[in-house]
């Protein structure tokens, strides 16, 4: 029995050397791999105990988040108070539009 033999279709189409098969897995996977190649190394130079470092954690993430409120508080503020200006002179200026239509039309 022969065997008929298919056209290769691959080349027809040209090659670009440029375009690069993308290996989602292998990536995921580096990743992971790195994580727990960081975690491990860090395990193994902490320079203190695990409870003082999660104490010391504890606070600085408190200190953040702390920070992170008064920021927001001060944006908000700040957001307000132009708010407050951009309303003034936009009736102020919308005053001087309507001032303006009325000698207009007399």
């Amino acid at each position: 029995m022969e065997t008929e033999e298919l056209p290769d279709e691959s080349a027809d189409q040209p090659v670009d050397p440029q375009v690069s098969v993308r290996r989602p897995a292998g990536f995921v996977a580096g990743i992971i791999f790195g994580a727990f190649l960081g975690a491990g190394v860090a395990l193994l130079l902490a320079p203190e105990r695990g409870d003082k470092t999660r104490g010391r954690l504890r606070r600085r993430m408190h200190s953040l988040r702390e920070d992170a409120r008064e920021g927001i508080d001060r944006a908000g503020s700040l957001t307000r108070e132009e708010l407050r200006r951009g309303k003034r002179r936009f009736r102020a200026e919308l005053a001087r539009a309507r001032e303006r239509a009325e000698q207009a039309l007399d």
